[in-house]
């Protein structure tokens, strides 16, 4: 874990000097006109640029204009006490109409038994996952946009266990509040919070966990490159938990992005360092100007 831990710190350095190189080669713009403006961009509704969390990401750009698109490709790993976790993701979103977001999403959890334990959860397809977000209030004025959005996982069984007649072990609930805000042309602040009820079939039980998740992000003037930090917080009854999870993206073409997270455990009982890369593709993105 020492090496890996070496090579994603490498790795954030690495990122950093691009990022720093891309600053002293492009012109310096207003947020809101990163992308090249063209006349009909001017009758296209308001939409404000906000520093997106990685981690934690975001449905579709607040103030989705009709006709955005995105590939989004996730890996993870995660130490805990006795076991490894190695997070994959998959994830499609788009907007069918202005400021409605959707997205489907195939998010994988695999684990291996660590210091000679020969017992941890058994690997799966955690879900099948669907969501939607709307942007009611979007604000150039102020530079903020506030959405609501619901995500809906079909929760599934371990691989080991497909053979079985009952392939989904329960649902999950979970609407959400976005509110976010740009102050002047860089710094950016978002708050995504709301309750993820779990429903399971086995015992027709429900848990229900609170998220509050907040951050701050430094944009990068002309670029879309930002440094920044989410704090990742759950509280379920008595039960806090927090991780700090220190993050930078990189734009190494027009339409892909690179985004690196370090996750860093403050009340967790099992849970070590982590860390997390995003891959983020636009498919047709010189054709959605901002």
């Amino acid at each position: 874990m020492k090496i890996l831990h070496h090579t994603y710190i490498t790795l954030f350095i690495l990122l950093l000097s691009i990022s720093a190189l891309a600053q002293s080669s492009q012109p310096t713009t207003t947020p809101d006109s990163i992308r090249v403006q063209t006349p009909k961009a001017k009758q296209k509704p308001d939409k404000v640029l906000h520093a997106e969390p990685l981690y934690i990401d975001l449905i579709r750009d607040l103030g989705a204009r009709k006709g955005e698109k995105e590939w989004n490709v996730g890996l993870g790993i995660t130490d805990n006490e006795t076991y490894d976790q190695y997070e994959a993701l998959i994830e499609y979103e788009w907007a069918p109409i202005d400021r409605l977001g959707l997205e489907v999403e195939l998010p994988f959890s695999l684990y291996y038994p660590t210091n000679g334990n020969e017992v941890a959860p058994g690997s799966r397809l955690n879900s099948v996952k669907l969501a939607a977000q709307y942007s009611f209030f979007v604000s150039k004025k102020y530079s903020t946009s506030l959405a609501i959005g619901y995500i809906h996982e079909f929760e599934l069984i371990d691989f080991a266990r497909y053979n079985q007649a009952q392939v989904f072990t329960g649902n999950v609930y979970n609407p959400f509040l976005i509110a976010a805000k740009r102050w002047g042309h860089n710094f950016h602040t978002l708050v995504y919070t709301g309750p993820s009820i779990q429903h399971h079939f086995q015992d027709d039980s429900i848990q229900t966990r609170w998220q509050i998740n907040s951050n701050v992000h430094y944009m990068i003037p002309g670029t879309k490159n930002f440094i920044g930090v989410e704090f990742n917080k759950t509280l379920e009854r008595a039960d806090f938990d927090m991780t700090l999870r220190p993050q930078m993206r990189v734009s190494v073409a027009d339409n892909l992005l690179i985004g690196i997270v370090v996750g860093i455990p403050v009340h967790r009982e099992n849970e070590r360092f982590s860390s997390f890369l995003r891959l983020i593709y636009e498919p047709g993105h010189k054709k959605n100007h901002l």
